[in-house]
């Protein structure tokens, strides 16, 4: 099957390295976007997002004349539906984006066309919701045109490369419709592409990021023990993981992302009965940053209201500028919520507001005046700070590491009480 025209519905941190990946390959790409802020910034040239790699890739689809970017689409071989999927109060899935994609299309849609879904949904989402309403235009989803969903894979910081090189696999409604799918995603793809059908596909993510998850989740248990017994859960994480088939992941503040965290509710919600332990590990893991703001409170001598603190990264992981879902966010507005004057400061979005919170621009400002300063998220920036060049900085003397990042004996030597999440913290490390 032979395509020359792609739309793709939803230009975020998936749906546009997808479509300008697509157009430097040689489609011609309609990307379309509701949101008027997002089209118009595209348009110009520039980011609305940040994506090692991604703005090169976008300006050089935009300037070979491949790809053109617009509020409605149009008709086209293919359609990629790669719009947000989060959830509702309740933690259920809010298909609204989907279900307003799909209903888009419909005028556009013509024999022999292929529809790929790409948003992460829970389980038969394509047979039950978007193959009904694609079939309001008078045609047959499997046998007047294709029908297919394909989960994305790849890992924030390093999309383009993984877009190309990870496995892809493709459910289809059909088998004709999955091998349109491969068709198509083969134009770039260098992994393997595995066909299966739509549901075994959607199941397949789901899989994904609720194993790890329950891993975190796990992680993040252990360092509340290691709190309560008196022991370094970073030691006894390293000397485990020594045996061949153990690999404990780290904790820290939570989870957060569009995937991690968000994924698992969607298979709580669709089998409330067979999900005890995926909805425990949920509650385990959206329950970290009080975990992480009681460990603030016992090391400023357990009051927090008027204290000052500096939290150091926003981004729910480490260099990327993500914030959905983010733990650290969470932590801010539980320290604030307290009473506490938290300032905060995320490197890859210093203009970024946080209501209650005072978000600053510089590393500098933020800590100027803190009594303690918190990480939060391990980038590469933050992680490597030196702890003599801030002594000049800020009154701090009291830091508190959730990430198992920063060497307690390099602060120390600096004048520094260094905390860290997975180590008993006394009461009153430092008081008033």
């Amino acid at each position: 099957m032979e395509f020359k025209k792609l739309c793709v519905l939803g230009l975020g941190y998936i749906g546009l390295p997808t479509a300008s990946t697509f157009a430097t390959h040689g489609l011609e790409v309609v990307g379309v976007d509701i949101n008027p802020q997002v089209v118009g910034i595209l348009q110009s040239g520039q980011l609305h997002i940040y994506e090692p790699g991604l703005r090169t890739v976008v300006q050089a689809a935009l300037r070979s004349g491949n790809m053109r970017i617009q509020q409605q689409p149009e008709e086209a071989d293919a359609f990629i539906i790669a719009v947000p999927t989060p959830f509702r109060n309740g933690k259920r899935a809010d298909l609204s984006y989907v279900i307003s994609a799909s209903e888009s299309i419909i005028p556009y849609l013509r024999k022999n066309c292929l529809v790929m879904l790409e948003s992460t949904s829970p389980p038969r989402t394509t047979l039950d919701i978007v193959a009904p309403i694609l079939e309001r235009s008078g045609l047959k989803a499997g046998q007047d045109f294709f029908l297919a969903y394909t989960p994305e894979r790849v890992l924030p910081g390093q999309i383009l490369q993984e877009l190309i090189e990870n496995a892809r696999v493709i459910g289809g409604i059909t088998l004709e419709s999955a091998q349109a799918g491969k068709a198509l995603y083969g134009i770039f793809v260098r992994g393997e592409i595995i066909l299966t059908d739509a549901t075994t596909a959607e199941m397949v993510k789901l899989m994904e990021n609720t194993y790890r998850d329950v891993n975190i989740a796990i992680a993040n248990e252990f360092s509340r023990l290691a709190d309560r017994f008196g022991i370094d859960v970073w030691e006894a994480i390293e000397i485990a993981n020594r045996h061949p088939r153990v690999r404990i992941l780290k904790p820290g503040a939570g989870v957060g992302g569009h995937c991690i965290s968000v994924d698992p509710w969607f298979l709580v919600e669709a089998a409330p009965d067979l999900t005890p332990l995926i909805r425990t590990a949920r509650q385990v893991n959206d329950a970290q940053p009080k975990f992480v703001v009681e460990l603030v409170r016992r090391a400023l001598g357990g009051e927090l209201r008027g204290r000052r603190i500096a939290t150091l990264g926003l981004a729910y992981k480490p260099d990327v500028d993500d914030l959905r879902e983010s733990p650290a966010i969470e932590v801010a507005h539980l320290l604030a919520a307290a009473g506490a004057q938290v300032r905060a400061f995320e490197p890859f979005k210093p203009h970024f507001t946080l209501e209650g919170v005072e978000t600053c621009q510089t590393l500098e400002q933020t800590i100027a005046q803190a009594e303690l300063l918190l990480l939060l998220v391990a980038h590469s920036s933050l992680r490597n700070l030196e702890p003599k060049t801030l002594t000049q900085l800020t009154p701090a003397r009291l830091a508190l590491d959730t990430t198992g990042s920063w060497s307690v004996v390099d602060w120390s030597a600096a004048g520094f009480v260094l905390c860290r999440m997975g180590i008993r913290i006394q009461k009153g490390s430092v008081n008033r």
